[in-house]
């Protein structure tokens, strides 16, 4: 067995997992094995972002076949490169579908940053016209993500910022235009920095979860590709931080995520 039997425990609250690529390889192909780890594990919920716009569509299939999988749509700022209108247009349709737009935002380490800007303007007016929160991507661009998000008013719709690597003074930047900041296994790594300040001093009620998988996989498994039930190793980890039991991590963290996504229950 992949999950091992430390890692089996019962967790009373179940956890939610923000940021999860249920659609993608080698996730996809044995869906129903991984999804029964995670549940063992106590991880109830996932959130699938979209990248790009020709993954849409199985998406929300998917997450048809797996009502627990919550689908979002987005052109992630490494595609932005190739939207069309065409595509923004069918990303408004789709609003209505979804728990959220994301995950969008701006990468600097792509192409054509103030076309990624206009990409990521679009999307956020799309997303303050359905009332939904965004799953950010920023990397390398806090300032200037920060400038775009409160010149578009998305302070009228909150979202997470996924696997947050900035300062905590940024963090709080942006904690005061209503987002939250997720937390992944780069908490884990040996020599990890800022994911630890911001884990410590950051409020729990202003922290969710994400495993970014099959990306991110914690210290103790990097070299494999990271599986929805190694969440739990993060989850862990933040409550020793925090010192509080990992039934009140989960129960915090998952109300932040449904609270932030507008889910019922």
């Amino acid at each position: 067995m992949v999950v091992s039997a430390a890692l089996l425990v019962f967790v009373t609250a179940v956890l939610i997992d923000t940021h999860c690529h249920l659609d993608v390889e080698p996730l996809v192909g044995q869906l129903p094995q991984l999804l029964a780890e995670a549940h063992a594990c106590g991880i109830g919920q996932w959130v699938v972002p979209a990248v790009r716009p020709d993954g849409w569509q199985g998406i929300m299939e998917l997450c048809r076949r797996y009502p627990a999988a919550l689908p979002t749509v987005g052109i992630h700022p490494m595609a932005c490169a190739e939207a069309t209108d065409d595509q923004l247009s069918r990303l408004d349709q789709l609003a209505s579908q979804v728990v959220a737009i994301g995950e969008i935002g701006l990468d600097r380490q792509a192409a054509d940053l103030d076309g990624q800007e206009a990409c990521f303007r679009e999307q956020l007016r799309i997303a303050r016209r359905h009332g939904l929160p965004v799953l950010i991507h920023c990397r390398g661009a806090i300032g200037r993500t920060l400038a775009v998000l409160r010149q578009e008013r998305a302070d009228q719709i909150g979202g997470i910022m996924h696997a947050f690597s900035g300062s905590l003074e940024s963090a709080l930047e942006f904690v005061r235009l209503g987002f939250v900041i997720s937390i992944s296994a780069t908490l884990t790594y040996r020599g990890a920095l800022k994911p630890l300040r911001l884990a410590r001093e950051l409020p729990l009620s202003q922290l969710v979860l994400e495993s970014d998988a099959p990306d991110l996989p914690p210290q103790a498994q990097r070299g494999s590709f990271n599986r929805p039930a190694w969440l739990l190793e993060t989850a862990r980890a933040l409550a020793a931080l925090k010192q509080v039991p990992l039934d009140e991590l989960a129960a915090v963290t998952s109300a932040t995520a449904r609270a932030t996504l507008r889910l019922n229950g």
